[in-house]
């Protein structure tokens, strides 16, 4: 893919079928499925005003959708400050390599910055590569283990 200009911009409505697609190929990378009302619901919340609710940007390249991210800020017990989780990211596959990825990170990092919350965090699972060559350039990688409940 040649080097073309990578547009980040908020999601709209009529994004709902490119980042449903993507979305979809998201979660068959993590091995997972979700029912439609989620894939409604979460679309319809990404959309919302409703601060506790998840934001997300897209990544649009001639046009057409080639990344995702969504975000949320959230209170946090060592901190004044909100903090900001970024819980998906997700390049085409056919993109990986142009920056896409970085564009994406540093647009939630950009938006941590302008409301001004001192950290973002993310996780992945450890044998997402491809992705932690990029998360290493970008961010540290801390010791915490994540458990939850089955």
């Amino acid at each position: 893919m040649s080097a073309k200009t990578i547009v980040i911009r908020r999601l709209t409505p009529q994004d709902r079928d490119q980042w449903a697609e993507m979305w979809c190929d998201y979660l068959a990378f993590y091995e997972t499925t979700v029912p439609d009302d989620i894939y409604d619901s979460g679309f319809a919340r990404l959309l919302g005003d409703d601060p506790r609710d998840f934001e997300g940007f897209i990544a649009e390249q001639d046009g057409r959708a080639i990344g995702l991210v969504h975000f949320l800020f959230h209170r946090h017990g060592w901190k004044v400050e909100d903090v900001c989780y970024l819980q998906d990211l997700y390049a085409r596959p056919e993109t990986r390599g142009t920056g896409v990825g970085r564009a994406l990170i540093e647009a939630v990092y950009a938006e941590a910055d302008a409301r001004g919350a001192p950290s973002v965090y993310w996780l992945t699972q450890d044998f997402n590569t491809t992705a932690r060559h990029l998360y290493d350039r970008i961010a540290t990688l801390t010791p915490f283990i994540k458990y939850q409940r089955p």
